[in-house]
């Protein structure tokens, strides 16, 4: 689980400062910027260390909360090598009618979790990730070594009334996969990782990982689709509805090593509670694999028409089941829901800046729906009965839940830290998981 001492410092400094609720908003104009150093630790990653900015431009003001351009730059790495990578940008100004965003990333994952296909009917041993268990194997026998280019833009304009949106986009994904560098992970340890064949390495000498897969690929989408988009607010909408329906396809003539089409249908929708300070948000989104073969290695990848964070991965973890071990539940199709109360329960201005904290309360849930081919087509002369039972339940997926709560650190009601605690409602899922990032989930 990650720490960070500089949220525990920023929320103890500014929440002396609430005295100032009922001061009148400072209305912002021109640039305007949010930056962090990143200090984070993770036990197999090392110290995460770097920074991010979130620089916002708001014209003459008259638009105040909203933005005339949103620029994101983030750096950052871990002593063990891994690191995030990126520029992202938003702008309903850069071409008239349009709203434009453009994200290029390269992030790099030395120990991705895999934990096999169709959530549940892959069992997982948490006793063999366990140092102190008897059956112990390896701390990295549910991950493998992850590298992706993102290079992603994305179109919105109108296409009837206020609220009626056509969306459009291009995605160029490139994976490298690999083994986990067991050598490089167990440098400066007393004890060096156990070099024994993890899932990853498992699945593909069963099978269920082809050759041409096992090493990753490149993987160019086009995207379109509709939306309806009423919300009163872009960050953290107070009432309206925001509803998708988006087909992203890989086709051959742009490059696809497996061409594929995607189906992605969400609909989120807010509720006032109390005027400006308590809300109820839900999310629903259903996504499928509607033709073609869509590679492993890209099932995790959740559709959006407007990418908030990061990364948008799953099912589980921080973006989409919180409390659950990340990439828990992959299928060729899976339904997710998340419910959350958001309440902003202080308001005060610090350094002629805006402020608010917010405390949320959710449950996420999921399942998969279409189920991809694993353990269950593989040759008793290659897997017997008895390995089976280690690694497949049949027909055991049902609805994954977690549940928890969340503060949020709000400046000029657009630059958003997110910070999350989520407990799994079943041991096959973990038993918790703590996320610190921008913005809210949706």
């Amino acid at each position: 689980m990650k720490k960070s001492i500089l949220f525990v410092l920023l929320i103890i400094g500014i929440t002396g400062l609430t005295a100032q609720d009922e001061k009148k908003q400072v209305t912002k104009n021109g640039l305007n910027f949010g930056a962090l150093p990143t200090i984070t630790f993770d036990t197999d990653l090392g110290f995460q260390y770097g920074a991010l900015v979130d620089l916002y431009h708001y014209g003459d003001g008259g638009s105040y909360p909203k933005y005339n351009h949103k620029f994101y730059f983030e750096v950052s790495r871990y002593t063990k090598g891994s690191g995030i990578n990126r520029f992202y940008y938003d702008s309903d100004k850069l071409v008239k009618g349009l709203q434009t965003t453009a994200d290029i990333s390269y992030l790099s994952d030395q120990s991705y979790d895999f934990f096999g296909f169709n959530g549940y009917d892959a069992v997982v041993n948490y006793e063999w990730i366990d140092d102190t268990s008897p059956s112990y194997k390896t701390r990295m026998f549910y991950k493998y070594d992850r590298k992706m280019f993102r290079f992603k833009v994305d179109l919105q304009g109108r296409l009837a009334g206020d609220h009626i949106k056509w969306i459009g986009g291009i995605n160029l994904l490139n994976f490298k996969l690999g083994s986990v560098d067991i050598e490089k992970l167990s440098k400066g340890k007393d004890e060096p990782l156990p070099d024994v064949d993890g899932l990853y390495e498992k699945y593909q000498d069963w099978g269920i990982i082809g050759e041409e897969e096992a090493n990753g690929g490149f993987v160019p989408t086009l995207k379109t689709g509709l939306v309806y988009d009423s919300r009163d607010n872009r960050p953290n909408p107070m009432r309206g509805i925001w509803t998708e329906a988006v087909i992203e396809g890989a086709p051959k003539f742009l490059g696809a090593e497996s061409a594929f089409a995607k189906l992605s249908l969400t609909h989120r929708q807010y509720f006032t509670i109390i005027k400006d300070d308590l809300s109820f948000a839900y999310r629903l989104n259903y996504q499928t694999t509607i033709a073609g073969h869509t590679p492993f290695y890209y099932q995790t990848q959740v559709l959006v028409s407007e990418l908030k964070t990061v990364s948008s991965e799953g099912l589980g973890g921080g973006s989409t089941l919180r409390g659950i071990r990340r990439n828990r539940v992959v299928g060729d199709g899976y339904f997710l829901g998340n419910l959350e109360t958001r309440w902003k329960f202080a308001r005060f201005q610090f350094i002629n800046n805006n402020f608010y904290l917010g405390l949320n309360c959710f449950m996420d849930f999921g399942q998969v729906t279409k189920k991809m081919d694993g353990i269950e087509n593989v040759p008793e002369s290659v897997l017997n009965l008895q390995e089976v039972k280690d690694y497949y339940d049949k027909d055991a997926e049902k609805m994954h839940i977690s549940y928890g709560a969340g503060l949020r650190i709000a400046m000029n009601e657009n630059f958003i830290v997110r910070i999350d605690y989520g407990m799994a409602a079943d041991d096959r899922d973990g038993k918790s998981g703590m996320y610190i990032g921008l913005n809210y989930l949706f």
